[in-house]
């Protein structure tokens, strides 16, 4: 297929897999569950950062993490005392420590900063926005080993979690998979968030050569994803995600 065969295969794809449906065995379904503007981005952040491994897998810790936020995460986060909360959660390598640093970084964003959509700058750059995030998040006293969690595109990382949590966030459309709850920045500096299954499919179609799933691998194919569509270039996440994960290519 040359480049607009492709571009309009994945359109289709894009209709068929940007779905209310798509909510049914998703991490995005937890955040869902709110309806405050903070609860929703709390609950999103910390999930996406969770986000490997299986779904359900996922699924299951996020809704942990929900019973620890005491089904009510802006007025834990604001509450929050490490003597009086310190969770017990682990998920993969994120554990106990990890989450107590996360509530108290996200305690002083909150109290100090404006809130999460502030901390990630809206004229930035994809990569800008997140370096720039990063920096803040770890003005909080933390482990050394926590700083893995939060991705760093300046040594290489797609940084998958963060892009998938600012689709979640800034992308919106009538579908209602994604939120669209950030309105002062704009959807079509967003990167989709790579991982196993866009990658798979993107070097199928030819739409990346490079073999390691890095900063720069992302970067060629979000030069195609926004030649096809340059106001909302991460709608296509929806197309190479699920031609992957349901064996169609």
């Amino acid at each position: 297929m040359d480049l607009q065969e492709i571009k309009s295969f994945l359109d289709l794809k894009v209709e068929q897999y940007n779905q209310p449906s798509f909510l049914d065995d998703d991490p995005v379904s937890l955040p869902h569950l709110f309806e405050k503007k903070e609860d929703i981005e709390i609950v999103g952040f910390l999930l996406s950062i969770i986000a490997w491994g299986n779904r359900k897998s996922i699924i299951k810790s996020g809704n942990r993490l929900i019973e620890i936020m005491q089904n009510d995460p802006h007025e834990f986060v604001l509450n929050y005392d490490s003597e009086k909360h310190f969770p017990q959660f682990v998920h993969r390598t994120f554990n106990s420590e990890d989450l107590d640093f996360f509530f108290r970084s996200l305690q002083s964003i909150y109290q100090d900063k404006g809130g999460l959509e502030k901390v990630f700058p809206q004229k930035s750059n994809q990569k800008g926005r997140i370096e720039s995030f990063r920096k803040t998040f770890l003005e909080v006293p933390h482990f050394k080993r926590s700083e893995k969690h939060i991705a760093n595109p300046s040594t290489g990382s797609s940084a998958k979690r963060i892009n998938m949590f600012l689709r979640w966030m800034i992308r919106g459309d009538e579908k209602g998979v994604d939120f669209g709850i950030w309105k002062n920045h704009d959807m079509a500096t967003l990167y989709v968030p790579l991982d196993v299954h866009t990658a798979n499919s993107a070097r199928k179609l030819g739409l990346i050569k490079r073999t390691s799933n890095d900063w720069k691998a992302l970067d060629e194919l979000m030069q195609h994803l926004q030649s096809f569509c340059p106001n909302d270039p991460c709608k296509y996440d929806f197309a190479l995600f699920g031609l992957s994960v349901n064996n169609e290519i």
